[in-house]
């Protein structure tokens, strides 16, 4: 990784792993075109020019770099003091304080670690992101993929959510890209197939018994004849150039799939790269469009995360590692109601860290079974150690600083019951480990 302190800051990010192919997502900065160069600002005031290179570089990926210069595949080890300045610029002072403990808890030297620290405390938070790179041609781009009329296959899984249901079908009902068929598993108790009668779509509905989200899905991509599939929520609004934004941002990069956003006004404030186009580092099978080949290459939904949680980051994060290119679709939007009843919530858990009862595991242990799976049980702690105190409030404050450092307080006082919980969140996991990932082919 670029900087050794991203393994306590991000220890599970998905740009943490080099691609199968031995090559990292971040770009030699000698490589990248003038008009991407000019819109970098290089630092000084890093000790070492490789550090001022790799800041260039991780600007880039972060500003929205779209493109085919050479990645790094090896990375020297960086200054503690520059490790500290790219922490202050990039994360908070409480995470940077967070480092420096962990770090001197962790024997490493403390007089190299305090003066690192020390040395860097003017720097200021860089706001960088605010002017983010610039796609001039998209918006005058006239997409030849659209004009093909690929056959777009829409997968919603539902559960007792017919009035949400009946907007998302009066969205598609709407959308501009008329070449699609939906294709929806209702787990509903009763089912109601009546409800599906007096919509103009290419419908095709199934009533799935066994109450099981990857199934489903699973089950609808097999079904599927579309050569892109679009997965998408039953509790979501879009509009109705939607399916075509996809289509135009997938030919436009030349990417393999493409991330919309969703916009929530329940937990976390909206990010900031929500705004504009970006090598996407996340999977929301809410939202997203991708090529069907990618299945048939890298196996279906991994049923492990059945009934709990990461299930699509899983999947994003396997395609990242094969190569395929997935960007983040600021235009492919999609409000997420986020509604309190159905799906998730009636299946099992709907929040990765956030328990129901003070005896059930914390995380749910198919977030273990992912972490450690691929990053290793070292990364799987350090990130348990970063999210699971802020954990302790629940999610309609998770966008609350203040209350979050009150959940990582309240922590400290009640840690033998959240130590009792992380274990017993490993101890499930180990399970899944040694039962192995549960991911099918799909066939030619």
């Amino acid at each position: 990784m670029l900087f050794t302190f991203l393994k306590y800051l991000q220890p599970t990010h998905y740009f943490r792993l080099p691609k199968y192919n031995g090559h990292s997502i971040f770009p030699k900065v000698g490589l990248l075109p003038d008009a991407i160069c000019a819109q970098l600002t290089e630092d000084l005031s890093f000790s070492s020019a490789t550090a001022r290179s790799y800041d260039l570089s991780w600007q880039a990926v972060q500003k929205g770099y779209i493109g085919s210069a050479d990645t790094y595949t090896q990375f020297e080890n960086i200054p503690v003091v520059d490790n500290y300045r790219f922490a202050r610029k990039y994360f908070s002072s409480f995470w940077v304080f967070y480092v420096l403990v962990i770090r001197l808890l962790s024997f490493y030297n403390p007089i190299t670690e305090v003066l690192g620290w020390w040395k860097t405390r003017k720097v200021s938070r860089s706001t960088y992101l605010k002017i983010p790179l610039v796609n001039e041609m998209y918006a005058t781009f006239e997409s030849e993929l659209i004009q093909q009329k690929p056959l777009v296959s829409v997968i919603i899984p539902t559960l007792n959510r017919y009035p949400y249901l009946e907007d998302v079908l009066h969205d598609l009902e709407q959308q501009a890209y008329t070449h699609f068929e939906v294709i929806i598993i209702d787990q509903s108790l009763p089912f109601q197939p009546e409800f599906y009668t007096d919509y103009q779509l290419e419908l095709q509905v199934v009533h799935q018994e066994e109450k099981a989200l990857w199934l489903a899905r699973n089950r609808a991509v097999k079904m599927a004849k579309g050569e892109y599939i679009l997965l998408f929520d039953d509790d979501s609004r879009v509009d109705k150039n939607w399916i075509s934004e996809h289509l135009k941002g997938l030919d436009f990069f030349k990417a393999d799939l493409s991330s919309g956003v969703s916009i929530s006004e329940v937990g976390a404030p909206t990010p900031a790269h929500y705004a504009y186009f970006k090598i996407s580092d996340q999977l929301d099978t809410g939202n997203v469009l991708l090529k069907k080949d990618i299945f048939k290459a890298i196996g279906l939904f991994d049923r492990q995360f059945e009934k709990q949680r990461m299930g699509d980051g899983e999947f994003g994060l396997r395609s990242y590692l094969a190569g395929y290119l997935n960007i983040s679709h600021p235009y492919a939007k999609r409000l997420h109601l986020k509604v309190g009843s159905g799906g998730l919530r009636d299946m099992g858990s709907w929040d990765a860290f956030r328990t129901n009862s003070l005896f059930e595991p914390r995380p749910i242990p198919s977030v273990l079974y992912y972490f450690r799976r691929y990053w290793g049980n070292s990364a799987a702690r350090w990130s348990m150690l970063r999210t699971v105190p802020l954990s302790i409030m629940p999610y309609r404050f998770k966008g609350s600083k203040p209350m979050m450092l009150l959940g990582g307080m309240v922590s400290i006082f009640i840690l033998p019951m959240v130590v009792f919980q992380v274990l017993k969140s490993w101890r499930l996991a180990n399970k899944k480990l040694r039962k192995g990932a549960l991911i099918a082919k799909l066939e030619e």
